[in-house]
């Protein structure tokens, strides 16, 4: 059952339907292969673009759907339902790519970058992370050096979601390393460049087709009209990409976790021990009732999260809290349900038979990218105290 809300329209209907029908009859018979060979799905990525998945909030002249953020948020939790895997590129192409070059860039940008990414002829990706810098943005080492018309970049980079496949992608490097995070500075760069490598292809313990790696700059001559922002603007930029990428991972995680509960009440339903459904015993049926608890407030915090973006729109207000507590909050809701299901399902639940070992599987990067759960408490605490 699609839950419902005074606040949906007849379009956010239209869309949630939309998708929930395409990963339930495109996506969900292909999961399990794309999982176990970690092959990239070009063909339903593609199919995405084309029903306007890859682009929604992005204005109809670039290529998007021109919807609002609450309908992108039930069409990656119907997705994320099916697949965390597609669920992860539609997130990263939607939010980390496109969301910041509607802010930040250039009409110039927006109709070089965006239009394509937005109708799914091509992917974009999103590379701030470094082998020796994670949360911690400001020690980067890959440099940016101005060359007259041109930076040169050189660098390695990792965790690259798309980086296998990616032909655009927007990365951050130091241009002046001794202000540290300030000194950060964001570009939108072409792959199919002299000096742009594809490094290591990550093996993953889930979201594997999802294809992730390093990307390795050598010499590469990045135009500067190319340049995201101005000089020194990066972390801004790669700060607030990341409020709405929160969201984003919000409703994956809120669609992993529906998906392991249904496949849990189905089972509890079915299964019989001592001569009752297991779902009759009370150590089950407790589960089953934490499981839908939690969900159900992990969406109100995502839904919630959600208008708050959407409001920011017109007022400029943040909403780095509200996706911070939806993000935190949804992504343990995903692998505390992912958990409870595996248990559930006793030893059919750690086979591959069924697709409950892989939303355990799945779940777990939730709580790690685009900010771990402790990175989130930091960032909640640090607002509502005003200590840091």
């Amino acid at each position: 059952m699609i839950p419902d809300f005074p606040f949906f329209t007849d379009e956010h209907k239209m869309i949630q339907q939309a998708a929930r029908d395409f990963a339930q009859n495109e996506i969900a018979p292909i999961a399990a292969e794309f999982d176990e060979t970690g092959k990239f799905p070009v063909e339903t990525i593609a199919k995405m673009g084309e029903m306007g998945f890859m682009g929604i909030e992005v204005p109809e002249e670039y290529g998007g759907a021109e919807m609002d953020t609450l309908a992108y948020v039930l069409a990656l939790e119907e997705i994320s339902k099916a697949d965390a895997s597609h669920g992860t590129i539609m997130s990263v192409n939607n939010s980390l790519f496109n969301y910041g070059i509607l802010k930040f860039g250039t009409e110039e940008q927006k109709q070089k970058f965006i239009t394509p990414v937005a109708s799914g002829e091509k992917i974009g990706a999103y590379s701030l992370t470094e082998p020796m810098s994670g949360s911690d943005a400001g020690t980067m080492r890959s440099r940016a050096v101005r060359d007259g018309d041109y930076y040169i970049l050189n660098g390695r980079k990792s965790w690259v979601t798309g980086g296998p496949v990616a032909d655009y992608v927007v990365v951050f490097m130091m241009t002046e390393p001794e202000k540290k995070h300030r000194g950060v500075t964001a570009f939108l760069i072409e792959t199919d460049k002299p000096g742009f490598i594809r490094g290591k292809k990550e093996p993953k313990l889930g979201i594997r087709a999802s294809a992730t790696s390093e990307i390795v700059f050598e010499d590469y001559r990045c135009p500067v009209e190319n340049r995201l922002g101005e000089e020194g603007q990066g972390f801004k930029i790669a700060m607030t990409v990341l409020d709405a990428g929160r969201i984003g991972i919000g409703a994956q995680a809120l669609g992993i976790a529906e998906a392991a509960y249904e496949a849990s009440v189905q089972y509890v339903q079915e299964r019989e021990a001592f001569g009752k459904k297991i779902g009759q015993f009370q150590g089950t049926g407790f589960k089953i009732a934490d499981m839908k608890t939690r969900i159900e407030a992990a969406r109100l915090l995502v839904y919630h999260a959600a208008l708050a973006k959407e409001r920011s729109k017109t007022t400029g207000e943040r909403f780095t809290l509200q996706s911070s507590m939806a993000k935190l909050f949804a992504s343990e809701t995903a692998m505390f349900c992912a958990h409870a299901a595996v248990q559930i399902h006793g030893g059919m639940g750690y086979s591959k038979e069924l697709p409950v070992e892989r939303y355990f599987r799945d779940a777990k990067i939730t709580e790690i990218y685009e900010g771990t759960s402790e990175i989130q408490r930091l960032v909640i605490s640090r607002l509502e105290t005003g200590l840091r």
